[in-house]
């Protein structure tokens, strides 16, 4: 398998840190939605990160349908998603959680690095940011006991090491202790560390 995409992305990071913890062999190719875009069009036209591409050729875009097909390949002891309902419906709140909070980032970072300064829109940054801070309170709560090594943990993990990268004037750490503390913990295990942010 090929995984395309680069690491700064954290759709990219927490595909390519859960292909390691199911124990599949893929190739990481750090193409650029941006500086590579034609080299990446080849590959998929819709120029997606991440974008995964099967051993028979067949391409899948989206993190979270690509993760859910590697769930679905995964034996039982890899798998990331608890199987009974309650703990899997938890365990969707946190990755919800945890998405948003990706998605709210990369939007303050478009906003701050694609929009020209004089055509900023702060009514639009305000209702991100708020959004993103909410985010942040819930998941601060949600993992204050958390040890389990989830997709959902590991989703939380990257979507704070991610906007600690880009917006941490946005997002103060030590607003966050629980969330942090989890962030810190996972970042010291081997999938983070061979597959980091850049």
């Amino acid at each position: 398998m090929k995984l395309i995409g680069m690491l700064d992305s954290p759709y990219v990071r927490r595909v390519a840190i859960s292909l390691e913890l199911y124990g599949i062999d893929f190739v990481h190719e750090p193409l650029s939605v941006f500086r590579t875009f034609d080299e990446f069009a080849r590959i998929n036209p819709v120029v997606k990160a991440p974008t995964l591409v099967l051993d028979d050729g067949t391409v899948l875009m989206d993190s979270s349908l690509i993760l859910d097909y590697l769930e679905a390949l995964a034996p039982a002891d890899k798998k990331l998603l608890p199987q009974p309902l309650a703990a899997r419906a938890k365990d969707m709140q946190v990755l919800g959680l945890a998405l948003a909070a990706c998605e709210k980032s990369v939007q303050i970072v478009y906003e701050h690095n694609l929009r020209p300064a004089e055509k900023l829109h702060a009514p639009w940054l305000e209702r991100v940011s708020g959004q993103l801070l909410a985010a942040y309170a819930l998941l601060d709560k949600q993992l204050a006991d958390s040890e389990a090594l989830t997709q959902a943990s590991i989703t939380a993990a990257v979507a704070w090491s991610f906007s600690q990268f880009t917006v941490a004037t946005v997002v103060k750490a030590d607003a966050f202790p629980n969330l942090k503390r989890h962030a810190e913990r996972l970042e010291q295990h081997p999938a983070f560390k061979r597959y980091p942010i850049e």
